[in-house]
């Protein structure tokens, strides 16, 4: 273990409750940016059902939604999420030319900090790793101690978008990079049945423009900020795309190759650590900045649960057999 909480990927990690001899369900929440918001759905109908997971692990998005569950404060998150407009998303996105993201990530963080910034991952409700990349080297970290938001935050810092995070002295980074579905940590935490959570299944090739962004006039009003710079205005253009512009903004160039790379390396982890139950919402059609369509997002999480019932089942059942 490091010095200030965190594991690299093979370190022997101590679990509290390995003795218990209640089966334990461990969840894999995985990356998708505004998909996420698919996980409230997965995690609600989960609860409804009675397979409330005991481990929580969760990489970027997967990481926001996890450390919420495990707090105990999904309900505020889904009312939040269910509350946000065009207008509210991007009130939050405060870019910034400085620094070594587009996003500063100040507004978010301060939101964080407002409901979350007295919680430490050790003092949870539910035992929950938040995956990190280490900037430095690209090991794989596992964040189960420390302050909830900081572990959150560097989960989600998506490179070029977000800026790394500095928890204790060593720079982190997007866990996607390393473990898109990390359903190796929660096998190493001790988990005898694993969901999975992918939110790409269907992604590939789908659009990450904001459609009808409403800058400089055009689109959806709501989107419209009034107090923004003419220089601001044209930054968000470039950077969310337009469109009636058949040319891809930032976004679309970073986000096709990350996605490129993400969807790689999550089949090739998966194939060698495959989860016990996959759970795949068909999310592929909404847009990583579509975060003002939680409630679309949340029930497709909700149906894909009845979907992969038949094999949840079938799995708790073997595992009552063999225990």
């Amino acid at each position: 273990m490091g010095k200030f909480g965190f594991f690299r990927n093979g370190d022997d990690v101590p679990d509290k409750n390995r003795s218990m001899k209640k089966p334990k369900i461990g969840i894999a929440l995985g990356s998708g940016v505004a998909r996420g918001w698919a996980h409230l759905g997965v995690l609600k109908r989960l609860g409804e059902l009675g397979y409330e997971p005991d481990i929580v692990a969760g990489t970027s998005m997967g990481a926001l939604i996890g450390g919420c569950y495990a707090a105990g404060t999904l309900r505020q998150l889904e009312v939040f999420a269910l509350g946000l407009t065009r207008r509210r998303v991007f009130g939050l996105l405060d870019l910034t030319l400085s620094g070594s993201g587009l996003i500063a990530g100040t507004k978010l963080t301060n939101l964080l900090n407002k409901h979350l910034g007295h919680l430490k991952i050790e003092n949870l409700e539910k035992e929950f790793v938040g995956i990190a990349t280490e900037l430095a080297t690209g090991h794989e970290i596992w964040l189960r101690q420390g302050p909830l938001v900081e572990a959150m935050q560097a989960s989600y810092a998506l490179p070029g978008i977000l800026k790394p995070v500095n928890v204790g002295g060593i720079w982190l980074m997007d866990g996607a990079l390393v473990n898109p579905i990390p359903v190796s940590v929660c096998r190493a935490m001790g988990a005898r049945l694993v969901i999975a959570v992918n939110l790409n299944t269907d992604a590939f090739g789908a659009g990450t423009v904001i459609q009808n962004s409403g800058i400089n006039g055009e689109g959806d009003a709501e989107a419209v900020d009034e107090t923004d710079s003419s220089f601001a205005a044209s930054l968000k253009q470039r950077f969310f795309g337009r469109n009636n512009n058949p040319d891809p903004g930032i976004s679309d160039v970073m986000m096709a190759a990350f996605n490129v790379s993400q969807d790689r390396l999550a089949r090739s982890r998966l194939a060698g650590d495959p989860p016990d139950v996959m759970i795949t919402p068909r999310a592929g059609h909404i847009g990583i900045f579509d975060f003002d369509k939680a409630e679309e997002s949340i029930k497709i999480g909700h149906d894909a649960v009845d979907k992969a019932l038949p094999y949840l089942e079938e799995a708790v059942e073997a595992l009552k057999r063999h225990t």
